[in-house]
């Protein structure tokens, strides 16, 4: 694709003048595409039907003799818990299994921070002074939206390629006791595909902090989400803070939204024994106890953790294609243009486009009026205002190939028209 930035005046006019043509050819196609969420596809979610016919009828009794149709067991199947134990770098006594969906466990842990304060606070977070977190950025626009609705001050922080800004991040947290938590997505971080080097880890984990109860809500929810031959692993974060001594500073999420059924799946929490009582201590006068007999489905059905990479497997072959797709397209329509780059990530769900600064909004616009949903502009970065107004996230996953290719075609077109209408 020519740079539009050098070309001649006459040129240049021109060729907006044919990517508007175009850009009105692709919009009469009428077309309804959507990359807004990081949802599992049809394909996907039949990989784990069989689930649907466990445990049966006859046998639905835990091994430790619990009936999973009755109350109780708060913590969870002590075979669901050691089934995720290697998922987690935990030991099954270190966590906690939970009904669907990690952002609901999350959503209570800050909820149960600001009401009754944590294992190490003096006081609830909300009897405190104004409390703020950390927020990388890009992030996840789901974490923004509990701080928003708790007023929960965010304060930004770059996203690098091996995480946050770790001087930065240590200065702050250095410095300000309101600051309570950070929000860390590890491993194929949402939408950037950023992966936590050991350098960084080892950081967060032993830096100083005004808040003796400053706590890193770890949502590793892309652990086991390859997509090359390569299977990343990261530092276990719970681990390196115990080696530094503040074994409470880790709250580490996962699920299996995206590994069996995104609906019906099992939240995991893992963390120190006394976060870990802390917890359930504050479930009690919430529930009775989970969701037991799904825990038992999910056991029948993964087996063990090599049941569980041997599925990724299959998620892999059905959404790697669709990456490979979206990269190959953005590379031959937008590879030579000023300001535009794009993530490649080795897992997770998302792509990051960058556009040039102040055109993101107009992207989106001009692909909503083509027929393609794109997420809002700004939903990476708190209270949805990207200040470059740049960053655009994409999601391949849902969508069939087809649709994934077509899709990926029009944000290029979008991204082309909106360029050379800043230009114009």
């Amino acid at each position: 694709m020519t740079n539009l930035n050098q070309q001649s005046s006459d040129d240049s006019q021109a060729a907006s003048q044919q990517l508007r043509e175009q850009y009105h050819a692709f919009k009469a196609r009428g077309l309804k595409l959507d990359l807004t969420r990081g949802k599992p596809s049809s394909a996907q979610l039949a990989l784990s039907t069989e689930l649907l016919s466990l445990p049966g009828s006859a046998d639905f009794t835990a091994e430790d003799a619990v009936d999973t149709r009755n109350y109780g067991g708060l913590q969870g199947l002590m075979e669901a818990r050691r089934l995720f134990s290697g998922m987690l770098g935990a030991a099954p006594e270190q966590i906690v299994v939970a009904n669907n969906a990690s952002l609901a466990l999350m959503h209570d842990v800050v909820v149960f921070a600001l009401l009754k304060g944590t294992c190490d606070s003096t006081a609830p977070w909300s009897k405190q002074s104004e409390i703020a977190f950390l927020c990388p950025v890009p992030g996840y626009d789901r974490h923004f939206k509990i701080c928003e609705d708790y007023g929960i001050r965010m304060i930004t922080v770059p996203m690098n390629d091996d995480g946050p800004d770790m001087d930065e991040v240590e200065r702050l947290v250095a410095q300000d006791a309101s600051i309570k938590g950070m929000w860390c997505v590890p491993k194929y971080s949402n939408p950037t595909g950023a992966i936590y080097s050991d350098a960084v880890i080892e950081r967060l984990a032993a830096m100083k902090t005004a808040a003796p109860d400053f706590r890193l809500f770890w949502d590793n929810a892309y652990c086991a989400h390859h997509l090359t031959e390569e299977r990343i692993e990261i530092a276990n974060v719970l681990e390196v803070c115990e080696r530094h001594g503040n074994p409470n500073r880790a709250f580490v999420f996962a699920s299996t939204s995206k590994i069996t059924l995104a609906g019906a799946g099992l939240a995991l929490f893992a963390s120190s024994k006394s976060n870990v009582s802390w917890l359930l201590a504050r479930l009690t006068p919430r529930t009775i106890g989970p969701d037991k007999i799904n825990q038992l489905r999910h056991v029948r059905f993964l087996k063990d953790e090599a049941g569980i990479l041997q599925l990724m497997e299959r998620h892999k072959a059905l959404i790697r294609p669709k990456f490979q797709k979206v990269l190959e397209i953005f590379s031959e329509k937008l590879g030579h243009q000023p300001g535009v780059t794009w993530s490649k990530p080795k897992g997770g769900y998302f792509i990051t486009l960058e556009v040039p600064k102040g055109c993101a909004q107009r992207v989106i616009a001009l692909a909503k009026e083509a027929g393609i949903a794109l997420t809002p502009a700004g939903a990476t970065h708190p209270y949805g205002k990207d200040p470059d107004d740049r960053t655009i996230r994409i999601a391949p996953t849902f969508p069939a190939l087809a649709e994934v290719a077509q899709a990926a075609e029009g944000v290029a077109l979008c991204v082309l028209l909106a360029t050379a209408e800043k230009a114009d």
